[in-house]
């Protein structure tokens, strides 16, 4: 296992290194959300191929990761598209000044590589691992995968048709599953990365794997995703009057 994580490290640590020679040149660093997805692919693909002897639980998890971080990286890039460097980036750029090109290379780039080494964990193992017979924790993961792909994916596709009608600038979203959840997308990821970590249990050691659904949980929770985007809103009111009525992620029915 210790050979298959030395290896995918080196892999990321390159591909996360041309990342950041590409944002370089194109002087913006959001090129690093789209290759968030696509790392993730990479790994999987990697530790499919280290591995011979392939069995249908690593085509399942590669499967089901590479479908997740396709439709991510594409999602963002057409998003991103035209909009020029996000909010986030930009805003460091002008605090770390003359530091920014060293800062953003740990800071963003290697931090991002080493999280998603963490969190990609739970396929390292089952790829790395003799798999058995179909189990009720496969059945149980691959339910789960889905409610967060379908939260992700159908969250991500209504927020794009609201924003792209004229009349909803700078409208909060509340219809569709906005009205269950404040973060329906976010929700969808943390929970696909949980029916992973589901499938992960039929194999050895499986229980270990829980350190990657519960790294993009927190993070997703307490640092990149829903503190920060909330704070961002922290005075709109329109936000704060669907904040107080809205589940900030698990889903339910809104208070009246």
């Amino acid at each position: 296992m210790m050979s298959f994580i030395l290896s995918t490290a080196i892999v990321v640590f390159v591909y996360m290194t041309c990342v950041f020679l590409m944002a370089l040149l194109r002087k913006d660093n959001s090129v690093v959300d789209v290759a968030w997805g696509i790392g993730f692919i990479l790994v999987a693909l990697l530790t499919f191929f280290l591995k011979p002897g392939l069995r249908w639980r690593h085509i399942l998890v590669t499967g089901l990761v590479c479908v997740w971080g396709i439709r991510l990286a594409l999602y963002i890039y057409f998003r991103n598209k035209g909009r020029g460097e996000d909010f986030r980036y930009a805003k460091w750029r002008k605090e770390w000044g003359s530091m920014f090109v060293v800062r953003s290379y740990f800071q963003i780039f290697m931090l991002q590589g080493l999280l998603l080494l963490i969190i990609s964990y739970p396929v390292m193992l089952v790829n790395q691992s003799e798999t058995g017979g179909f189990s009720v924790w496969d059945v149980a993961g691959i339910g789960v995968w889905l409610v967060g792909f379908f939260f992700e994916a159908v969250g991500d596709f209504q927020l794009s048709v609201f924003k792209r009608n004229p009349g909803n600038k700078g409208k909060i979203m509340t219809t569709g599953l906005w009205r269950l959840t404040r973060h329906p997308n976010y929700f969808g990821e943390a929970t696909l990365w949980w029916g992973i970590f589901l499938i992960a249990l039929s194999v050895k050691n499986g229980w270990t794997a829980i350190i990657g659904p519960f790294l993009i949980t927190f993070l997703l929770l307490r640092v990149s995703g829903v503190a920060m985007l909330e704070k961002k809103y922290a005075n709109n009111q329109e936000f704060l009057d669907y904040a107080r009525k809205t589940s900030p992620f698990i889903p339910w029915f809104p208070k009246k």
